[in-house]
């Protein structure tokens, strides 16, 4: 059991539970041992925060998990489990809301199943204030297994599974031994080990809380400026920027997204969009990101978006005919040229 919008992995038994792969044309579909619930979006989900108290909201998405736990019992059948990530990245970049992933657990373990918290693109600090994102629900929100990967080896090839006791001692006594020929190398060990110790000696998830609240706090700063921002959110180094043709009707601005991605590559910058419009922006930097590296982000996409604000009227080309658009080429700004790094007053000035 898992949400929309969900990605897991590439495997075969990965991509059975990963909505983000296989409900694109040309994927196995969902199978029938698979529940989905829905995605615990509060801008422009099922249940949103312009609808319902904050403290509501954790409540209301849960307890769809709730009622498919029930449909499943009352099939005489059973829950296996539940994954999610602890923050959804191919979703968008969402920030579940308060007390979800607590109620969550919760019902999931009243039908026997146990809760998996996928930790691969937002653990090890990122977040900031904790290790863990799944700790921002609350020190008594504690999965059974966590997985985690890539972050762990900065770029070599490494993962690992964390779990109870109870659980690996079940495993065990299946019988079924797990063997893998690179699984427990000394040379990745290593290298996972340098970089736990790099984290922690260079201060780099303390790191993430400083220069995370500043890139948030100049990413909604802009979005005053620019209303194609429908929404900023984020913790840490991890932040979306929801880019819509409307702010009231929140029309996802797919075309646009993918503009701003394009030209921020032109000026030496790698962003990617995700969420299932594909018009979130994803901001995942490198941990040591710095200060003057958002100060350089936000004038940049500063730019970009005045040269789609200038484009003859952009939204009315897309709202009358949205195919149109991705052959409409937006004329770069009179001031686009390759850019380089604005001093603070040239950054305030601008926005």
């Amino acid at each position: 059991m898992y949400f929309s919008s969900a990605y897991h992995g590439h495997l075969t038994s990965l991509i059975e539970i990963s909505h983000y792969k296989f409900s694109l044309p040309g994927g196995i579909g969902q199978k029938e041992h698979v529940h989905l619930a829905s995605c615990p979006d509060t801008y422009r989900g099922k249940f949103r925060s312009t609808d319902y108290k904050k403290e509501e909201l954790g409540n209301l998405y849960a307890n769809e998990i709730k009622e498919i736990c029930d449909k499943v019992q009352e099939q005489d059948k059973g829950i296996c489990a539940y994954i999610a990530e602890s923050m959804l990245s191919c979703g968008g970049q969402i920030i579940p809301p308060p007390n979800y992933f607590r109620e969550v657990y919760r019902h999931v373990r009243y039908a026997g199943g146990v809760c998996i918290a996928d930790e691969v693109q937002v653990g090890f600090g990122r977040v900031g204030k904790h290790w863990w994102a799944f700790q921002m629900q609350g020190d008594d929100v504690i999965p059974d297994i966590v997985t985690m990967g890539k972050p762990m080896g900065n770029g070599h090839p490494i993962a690992a599974v964390i779990t109870t006791k109870a659980i690996a001692e079940s495993f065990r006594r299946t019988g079924v031994e797990y063997f893998n020929t690179y699984g427990g190398n000394p040379v990745s060990c290593a290298i996972a080990n340098a970089v736990f110790d790099t984290i922690v000696k260079e201060k780099l998830r303390e790191h993430a809380i400083v220069v995370g609240e500043h890139l948030l706090d100049s990413c909604k700063l802009l979005a005053r400026k620019h209303k194609v921002i429908g929404d900023v959110r984020g913790a840490g180094l991890f932040v979306g920027i929801e880019l819509v043709l409307d702010r009231e009707e929140k029309t996802p601005a797919k075309e646009i997204a993918s503009y701003v991605i394009s030209r921020m590559k032109d000026e030496h910058i790698l962003l990617s969009t995700d969420g299932p419009d594909c018009n979130v922006l994803k901001l995942k930097p490198p941990m040591v990101f710095s200060e003057e590296n958002v100060d350089q982000f936000i004038a940049c996409l500063d730019l970009i978006l005045k040269e789609v604000k200038e484009n003859q009227d952009v939204s009315n080309v897309i709202t009358t005919n949205p195919k149109n658009f991705i052959q409409t080429e937006i004329a770069p700004s009179k001031d686009s040229r390759p850019f380089k790094k604005a001093n603070k007053e040239e950054k305030i000035k601008s926005i």
